[in-house]
Parts: C-alpha cells; structure tokens; sequence
C-alpha cells in the first residue's frame, strides 16, 4: 500500500492501480462510499 499526494484539492482513491473513488463536482466522498468502493472492488469475482 502506498499514499502518493496529488494535486492540490484533488483526492482520489486508487486500489491495485483501478481508481476506486474520487473528490466529484467539488465534493468530497463519505468515509462511508470510500470503504465501500474498496469492499467492492477487493472481492474476488
């Protein structure tokens, strides 16, 4: 795992190099959507 800093204002959420969640129209994403995003995109298919 690994924190790489972005640009100023940006955030984004990336899980084994597939972003997962981002900062969209201004708004940043619940604590709550970004655990829910990385649940999602870590189970096994």
């Amino acid at each position: 795992m690994a924190l790489v800093p972005g640009g100023r204002g940006e955030f984004t959420v990336w899980l084994d190099g597939a972003k997962v969640a981002d900062k969209r129209h201004g708004d940043f994403p619940s604590e709550t959507e970004v655990v829910a995003a990385v649940r999602a995109a870590s189970t096994p298919v």
